[in-house]
């Protein structure tokens, strides 16, 4: 009988595998929005300023002023104390969270949100930002450039916080050990270290076995747990054919 996969065991959630969500505070998201934040602003205050494991940017508790608290990534330049205002009547200052629309051509933001209400799903990585490259309000678009250099067109009233996150720089630092990555792995729930399954004996993997010098041929969509490895319902593996042209069209006189 043949070993258990990583696939497999990724899949009844053990121990490994678990994300441990028990050590973070709670979500780093906005507030769901309401009538005071699309036409008016709210103020709060930076109470804190955390480390959260799991997470590669400092985040931020915010104490507003109608008593609810909120988590947000931290910004450069944002300190403890520091006022923070959200809404449309928002001034454009590093912290703050304003809607797109009201935002200039050419600022630098993060933590933008796709659609209104989703939390902020862009630009949330240490030292990253987005750029908002113009605005399409008679189609209630506004055109924002992802750190990836990806063009998107997200909707104009979902909100974003003005400034880069902080924490960057962090990857530049090595790890020089496998115990630092051994630790990193644990809190963000990896697997460490992984094995390919080329380098594994046949009972332990399908690719197994050094038979199969490109790995294993493609598999189908609904493969069990236990084979669908690789190429999976790969439409093209290997390198693409040329246009066959007949021979004596290519050898003919012009």
């Amino acid at each position: 009988m043949g070993k258990r996969l990583l696939v497999q065991r990724r899949g009844k959630a053990g121990p490994t595998f678990i994300s441990p969500s028990w050590k973070r505070p709670g979500p780093v998201k906005y507030i769901p929005p309401d009538e005071q934040q699309m036409n008016g602003v709210i103020r709060g205050i930076v109470k804190e300023l955390m480390h959260v494991p799991g997470l590669n940017a400092p985040v931020a508790r915010i104490a507003l002023e109608d008593g609810r608290e909120m988590l947000m990534y931290a910004v450069e330049g944002m300190y403890v104390g520091q006022m923070i205002e959200i809404g449309a009547e928002a001034k454009v200052a590093p912290g703050n969270i304003l809607p797109l629309y009201k935002i200039p051509e050419g600022t630098m933001v993060c933590n933008v949100e796709k659609r209104l209400g989703d939390g902020g799903k862009f630009a949330r990585a240490g030292g990253t930002y987005a750029v908002v490259l113009s605005h399409k309000l008679d189609q209630g678009k506004t055109v924002i450039q992802l750190p990836s250099g990806k063009i998107l067109e997200v909707d104009c009233r979902a909100r974003a916080t003005v400034g880069i996150v902080a924490g960057g720089g962090r990857i530049e630092k090595p790890f020089v050990k496998a115990g630092k990555k051994y630790h990193r792995a644990k809190a963000k729930a990896w697997k460490y270290p992984t094995v390919r399954g080329k380098a594994m004996s046949p009972y332990a993997h399908p690719h197994g076995g050094g038979h199969h010098p490109t790995g294993s041929p493609p598999v189908a969509k609904n493969a069990p747990p236990g084979q669908k490895v690789g190429h999976i319902a790969a439409r093209c593996t290997g390198r693409r054919c040329p246009q066959v042209i007949p021979h004596e069209q290519r050898y003919r006189r012009k």
